[in-house]
């Protein structure tokens, strides 16, 4: 791997902006102002991977999408962006740089069964559940739709739109699993940001409308999607793209570096130092600074500016998710296709499966699959699924050996009827830090640090970790998008609101739980 560079030796007109973070948000920005030929980017990634938590592994010829990312977004500005980059009519037979068309299935599993996700009120679901279930999920939903719940918590949120009763079985555990903390001690802005719209009503609207044919002009809730794009190898495979277009372009994506400090005199940034895996550092002049770096370490690394007490302390406090994914390669599952899906023959056809049976830790498994065949080096003859755990660094699951790891992982799957372990051939164990922001403790506090950082002009926040906001992949891009076009305006303390409020407005969400 190339190590940091030296001082920038070009002598052009061009402002330099310093980009930290290779990840959807740092490619993003960085594409769109090395296009414009008015800014120079260089990007800090200190890490060996391009993509950031939407990269892709590579283990043995087969591939691992880290999280799962669906293609799909409501803003046309990303989807013609996308397309651009790596265009769904390529044939994928022909050339590698090729979207492939995906329809999603995605399901719950839940007393050693499978329910839609989201939960639809079918024949099969009634069947699962039991008539007793069943009745008294109607009538706790009923009584949710009469009796609103002041919206404190998470859990308010849910009650409110699905009943106490479904609300338990499917989301209660599921969402503890996820933040490690109950939903009625996380705040329902969370609900608010990853579930708008979405509720039993409008399941049910959805259901009957797609039965009666009523699917033009009709507007779908993003949990609701029935088909999403997709790069052949993954994820990382545009995300990499990217990166050699903005190199070809005069920028620089430079890999094994992270930004340490942040030097700021007169309310801008000057320069930052950057590290190398070596050890070995300098100091780098920039006119820009777009972070998608934590937010609790973008706050320790600034030097040259009064910092508030109070800032500063909720930025240290920060919470944040980690995530660990085991990749299993198998010679079968021991479910089999239960849809009338036909093209996945006797295969199960679910890209992801929530996993929420109260007795094993794991979260979800993604069947690589049917993703893309491409994922897997052997797709005709063997399953390569990737099942998720959500932790907090430094735990138990955290610090358990790849071994012992992935071992509980195994009989977990075992236990619950999705493997029989003498099928297991070969799995390897990936960890992921600050993969999640998280919605409880300092972030009350995020409005002062949010304040603070706008208060340096040429600071831009941008990404899922740069703003501590569970935003999914289009959003992060939209967040760069915005700082780019507030940085080309020519403004010298351009509006950063714009950047901000990306992903907050009521029609516009994606849901992953």
């Amino acid at each position: 791997m190339k190590e940091c560079r030296s001082n920038k030796d070009e002598t052009d007109k061009r402002r330099l902006a310093v980009i930290a973070g290779a990840g959807p948000a740092g490619l993003t920005a960085a594409y769109e102002l090395a296009s414009s030929g008015k800014v120079t980017p260089v990007v800090f990634e200190e890490s060996g991977k391009i993509g950031g938590i939407s990269r892709t592994e590579l283990y043995k010829g087969n591939r691992i999408d880290i999280g799962g990312h669906r293609f799909f977004s409501k803003s046309d500005r990303v989807t013609r962006w996308w397309n651009r980059v790596m265009p769904l009519e390529g044939n994928p037979e022909e050339t590698d740089l090729a979207m492939l068309r995906r329809r999603r299935v995605s399901r719950i599993y839940y007393l050693r069964r499978f329910f839609d996700y989201p939960v639809r009120m079918s024949f099969q679901t009634i069947r699962n559940l039991g008539l007793a279930r069943t009745a008294a999920a109607g009538f706790s939903y009923l009584k949710s739709a009469v009796v609103k719940r002041p919206e404190v918590s998470l859990e308010d949120f849910y009650i409110n739109r699905f009943g106490k009763t479904l609300y338990r079985m499917f989301f209660e555990d599921y969402t503890e699993k996820v933040w490690g903390q109950h939903p009625s001690r996380l705040g329902a802005e969370w609900g608010a940001q990853r579930v708008k719209g979405l509720s039993l009503l409008g399941v049910v609207k959805d259901m009957f409308s797609s039965m009666l044919g009523k699917k033009e002009g009709r507007k779908v809730e993003t949990s609701l999607i029935e088909e999403f794009v997709y790069p052949k190898f993954g994820p990382g495979q545009l995300w990499e793209t990217v990166a050699d277009e903005v190199r070809e372009k005069g920028g620089l994506v430079e890999m094994n570096c992270g930004v340490r400090k942040v030097h700021v005199e007169d309310g801008r940034v000057v320069a930052v130092t950057v590290e190398s895996a070596d050890g070995s550092s300098h100091r780098e002049k920039c006119d820009l600074l777009l972070s998608s770096m934590p937010l609790k370490d973008l706050i320790a690394a600034i030097e040259g500016v009064e910092i508030p007490d109070n800032v500063r302390k909720a930025a240290a406090q920060l919470p944040y998710r980690d995530f660990i994914t085991v990749g299993l390669l198998v010679d079968k599952l021991e479910i089999s296709n239960q849809t009338d899906i036909e093209t996945f023959r006797d295969r199960i056809p679910d890209t992801w499966i929530y996993v929420q049976e109260r007795d094993v830790r794991l979260g979800r498994i993604q069947v690589f699959n049917n993703w893309s065949p491409y994922m897997v080096a052997d797709n005709d003859r063997k399953m390569w699924i990737g099942l998720e755990y959500f932790c907090r660094e430094g735990d138990a699951m955290w610090e358990m050996s790849d071994k012992a790891f992935i071992d509980m992982a195994v009989s977990e799957l075992e236990k619950i009827g999705i493997i029989d372990r003498r099928n297991v051939e070969d799995a390897v164990r990936i960890r992921v830090k600050k993969a999640y922001p998280a919605y409880y403790g300092a972030y009350s506090e995020l409005h002062a640090i949010r304040a603070f950082l706008d208060s340096i002009g040429n600071l831009y926040c941008i990404g899922r970790n740069g703003q501590h906001r569970y935003n999914n992949m289009d959003h992060s891009m939209l967040t760069a998008m915005e700082a780019a076009d507030a940085i080309l305006s020519g403004s010298h303390n351009p509006d950063k609101s714009a950047i901000w409020n990306v992903n907050t407005e009521e029609d516009y969400h994606e849901t992953k739980r």
